[in-house]
C-alpha cells in the first residue's frame, strides 16, 4: 500500500503539491485530467484552489477526487 495524503496545496498551472504520511513531498500535474468529464470544472482556478485532503486522498467540493495510489505513483518527488 502506498502512503496517503496528509496535506495538499494547489499551485499555478494546475499542479498540486502533496505531502504524504511517510513525509515525502511530491507534485502532481492535473492538466491531463482537465478535459475529462467530471474534472472539467477544475479548469476554473478558484474552484481548482478549493482542493482539500480527504480520507487519505484529496477532494474538491463537488466530489472530484483521485485514488491516493495514483497520486503517489504518478507524482514527482520535489
Amino acid at each position: 500500500m502506498n502512503p496517503r495524503i496528509k496535506d495538499v496545496k494547489p499551485e499555478d498551472d494546475y499542479v498540486i503539491s502533496l505531502t504524504f504520511d511517510n513525509g515525502e513531498s511530491r507534485v502532481f500535474d492535473m492538466k491531463p485530467y482537465l478535459e475529462k468529464g467530471f474534472f472539467k470544472q477544475l479548469k476554473e482556478k478558484g474552484y481548482f484552489s478549493s482542493v482539500r485532503p480527504f480520507m487519505g486522498s484529496i477532494q474538491w467540493p463537488n466530489g472530484q477526487d483521485l485514488c491516493p495510489d495514483v497520486l503517489f505513483e504518478e507524482s514527482v518527488a520535489c
